[in-house]
């Protein structure tokens, strides 16, 4: 068990999952998770995936959770509670105004993004959909942090020069069942053969299902022009505090 997941006493508040929990064998749609302290600034100054993997399993004070099961929009909402309790919920952006190829720097608020709520999953945490052009049917189910993170090391040791497969890795995760058979040769060999339309209508599916936070703003640049920008989890995160 992780040190800081057997620490109950510490301060902490119960963050809402986007999830709901239905993902998860235990189903708490809440957990309780730990306030950033002076300790934790060992690992925020980390990077990239340690960085994130340290944080959770330093912060999330459950004995059933582990970091490592939870899907990416449960993780997302953990990691804005903790830079929103930490260090505020404005988050600096600097952006290229679309008219004019300037840059100028706005802001957004992270306390005020909102849920996507899409189709309610199967009791067993799975999405069952027809594919448009092959017309077979087949249960998805959203990946786990700890199969992100896989994929991501996969594709870093792959021999240079070669083209990375992690679509193809992704849904080999992401589909359990097709037509009936959950049989992973099965699965494998009709991903190879899939046409990309039904491909693109599986990734176009999770992204508007799968529970999570919208990470998307609209804003207003200086020339008045409107633009649409993802806030993302990159170095700036929190490494501006630092």
């Amino acid at each position: 068990m992780d040190y800081g997941q057997q620490n109950f006493t510490l301060p902490h508040d119960v963050v809402p999952l986007p999830s709901q929990g239905i993902f998860y064998k235990s189903k708490k749609k809440s957990i309780k998770v730990g306030y950033l302290t002076a300790s934790d600034e060992n690992i925020l100054m980390g990077s990239g995936k340690d960085l994130t993997i340290n944080l959770l399993r330093a912060k999330i004070y459950e004995p059933d959770i582990r970091v490592e099961e939870l899907i990416e929009g449960d993780v997302e909402a953990i990691l804005i509670f903790l830079r929103n309790t930490a260090f505020g919920p404005e988050m600096n952006l600097n952006l290229i105004d679309p008219k004019d190829n300037k840059s100028f720097k706005t802001s957004v608020m992270l306390d005020q993004l909102t849920i996507v709520n899409g189709q309610q999953p199967n009791d067993d945490g799975t999405f069952t959909i027809m594919l448009p052009k092959s017309q077979s049917t087949i249960k998805i189910k959203p990946l786990t942090y700890g199969e992100i993170i896989g994929i991501s090391t996969m594709a870093e040791s792959y021999p240079q020069g070669r083209v990375v497969p992690k679509i193809t890795w992704r849904m080999e995760k992401e589909i359990v069942e097709i037509d009936g058979s959950t049989d992973k040769s099965v699965i494998a060999k009709f991903i190879e053969s899939m046409p990309i339309s039904d491909s693109k209508f599986i990734r176009k599916f999770m992204n508007e299902n799968e529970p999570r936070l919208d990470m998307t703003k609209t804003l207003q640049a200086p020339s008045g022009e409107r633009l649409t920008v993802n806030v993302g989890f990159g170095v700036d995160f929190f490494r501006p505090f630092f």
